[in-house]
């Protein structure tokens, strides 16, 4: 089953194709089931690639999907045209006036993690997402910094900041192969890292709640289930592309940032060979594993998901 997009978003004609199966509103209203309503809260600044990126793993499941754009509401983006923002995106304030209900919820990364939580500018309505998630959301999923923000929230795990920026494609242990969100995975995988903080393992198991499902020896702890709040944690980036390590490696050089080469993941670590992407199948199997859960388990009357 395909997933359910305006037919002017972007990520419409760009999943269409690669062969991803998209169904716009007028398809999708003579259809007589229930779509799946999952939201992303997009808290990246290039919000289209994002977009396209997330679409990409949720609509490649055998389930229809609806897909809703969240922003922040008074957060203003500067590398998103305004006219995007305005025709596809509600502001959360909206969307939580609403009474609006939903099955999942993304909340992705924001390039704000050298910043404590308190002093970013939307901290508070953020703490107020999470909160609603409780009542409102069936599963939520928090990426990089929104899944340590959201483990900071719950349960005052904290964030600590790099010496240098853990950077590049390493290598992951299944800690948990019986675990639903992991099934089909291999017992070891290779995930994109990109990220100026961590969340350690001492921190995660003080707290009974938070259950370890991959780990890193390199790069720490990368997915956490946190099943009383129905929530999951990434820190790493199944979600991106073949070419993002490499725009944010290219950017960071144009720019006079220091900068490493991404480890791992260049052909020799050569920046002038072209990158692979060794990540693609473990992508599209935890993203269609955690759909295929909530579709197990959420009530099939809206009304009911949070009670």
């Amino acid at each position: 089953m395909p997933i359910k997009l305006p037919e002017n978003l972007p990520a419409y004609s760009v999943l269409s194709k690669e062969g991803v199966m998209v169904m716009s509103d007028d398809r999708a209203s003579h259809q007589d089931i229930r779509p799946l309503r999952i939201g992303l809260l997009n808290l990246m600044p290039k919000k289209i690639q994002t977009e396209n990126q997330f679409a990409r793993l949720i609509g490649a499941t055998p389930l229809q999907v609806e897909l809703s754009l969240i922003r922040m509401s008074e957060h203003q983006t500067r590398n998103t045209a305004a006219e995007h923002m305005e025709e596809f995106y509600r502001p959360f304030a909206d969307v939580k006036a609403s009474g609006d209900k939903f099955d999942g919820l993304i909340i992705t990364g924001a390039p704000i993690e050298h910043l404590p939580y308190e002093d970013v500018t939307y901290w508070q309505e953020l703490r107020e997402v999470f909160d609603w998630t409780q009542t409102h959301v069936h599963s939520t999923f928090g990426v990089c910094w929104g899944g340590m923000a959201m483990a900071y929230h719950f349960h005052d795990v904290p964030k600590i900041m790099l010496d240098h920026k853990a950077f590049g494609c390493f290598r992951h242990a299944n800690l948990a192969p019986a675990a639903p969100f992991l099934r089909g995975f291999s017992d070891e995988m290779v995930v994109p890292v990109s990220r100026w903080t961590e969340i350690r393992r001492e921190d995660v198991a003080q707290v009974p709640d938070l259950n370890l499902l991959i780990d890193s020896n390199e790069s720490g702890p990368c997915l956490i289930e946190d099943a009383g709040k129905r929530a999951l944690y990434v820190f790493n980036h199944f979600e991106y592309d073949r070419g993002t390590l490499k725009e944010e490696y290219d950017c960071d050089i144009a720019n006079g940032t220091p900068i490493n080469v991404p480890a791992n993941y260049y052909p020799d670590d050569d920046p002038t060979q072209p990158p692979q992407n060794r990540w693609r199948s473990h992508a599209h199997l935890l993203y269609g594993n955690w759909i295929n859960e909530i579709y197990q388990s959420t009530p099939y009357d809206l009304s009911k998901i949070g009670k």
